[in-house]
């Protein structure tokens, strides 16, 4: 499994439920849960860290120490959301008086990290790539801007018609200063303009025989996963901006996101 069109991996009060055990791999999880107006929503984090991320709407976030308040957004394309941090072995409750839909970014791991509260105006946001490759990267919970065991989550949005996870990379190899291995998921929403909701399209080929190879055309609850191989680009269509959110976790002894352009394509739009 792949391409993962939106319901294909509902489960329960999931809209979307991707764990090892289904995606074949080891470390690298996420969920989506849709939360109505005063709903709650509990559940164990096994021998996962968990990141609580508002799509929409906020929320509360308990766990045996407090309770965390999430302000959240209205979408993802109208700004950085703050977050919640929340450990392995522990129970928690989210609770929406509004309601919203909210991602829960996992990886399974072995440190148990304290719950911790994730501010929106200190998620570093950068401007990657040029030209008709430029787009927006908030790093809220990457390796070097918040602490986790294995955990790294990033949000892109690519404005309509411009590429992004450009020029094609891996990290699907073990080179210590050069490469990590990391399995990744990356979840997809697409701008609606007019009514009318937008496509964008996900490219992933393989860096060995026999190696993953997909080209899906993708939409909003869309999720690619992303076990080995070059990724990229992820293609937006005009006039629609896309967003996905990418959740990476692996073996290494350190959490370090290390990648490897590809030989073939240039390297002026990173």
């Amino acid at each position: 499994m792949t391409y993962v069109p939106k319901g294909s991996a509902a489960d329960g009060p999931y809209a979307l439920s991707i764990d090892p055990e289904r995606a074949g791999w080891t470390y690298s999880q996420l969920r989506v849960v849709e939360i109505g107006p005063g709903g709650r929503h509990s559940f164990a984090t096994g021998g996962s860290e968990w990141i609580v991320l508002p799509l929409t709407g906020g929320c509360t976030v308990q766990t045996a120490d407090g309770i965390i308040e999430l302000l959240g957004r209205e979408s993802v394309f109208s700004g950085v959301s703050d977050f919640a941090y929340v450990p392995r072995d522990a129970r928690i409750q989210i609770a929406s008086g509004a309601g919203g839909r909210f991602a829960l970014a996992g990886a399974k791991c072995e440190r148990r990290l304290p719950a911790r509260y994730g501010s929106a105006p200190e998620v570093p946001v950068e401007s990657r790539g040029a030209g008709g490759c430029t787009r927006e990267v908030r790093n809220f919970a990457s390796a070097d801007a918040f602490a986790c065991d294995r955990l790294i989550a990033v949000e892109v949005i690519t404005p309509g018609g411009n590429w992004s996870s450009y020029p094609p990379h891996k990290h699907d190899e073990h080179r210590p200063g050069i490469e990590a291995e990391l399995e990744e998921i990356y979840y997809f929403e697409i701008e609606a303009r007019g009514g009318r909701e937008g496509i964008g399209y996900q490219r992933v080929f393989p860096s060995r025989a026999g190696g993953t190879d997909v080209l899906a055309e993708v939409r909003s609850g869309d999720a690619v996963l992303v076990p080995d191989g070059w990724h990229g680009p992820s293609v937006a269509q005009p006039g629609h901006a896309m967003y996905y959110l990418n959740v990476m976790a692996g073996p290494g002894e350190e959490r370090e996101w290390r990648i490897c352009f590809h030989p073939d394509h240039t390297e002026g739009y990173r």
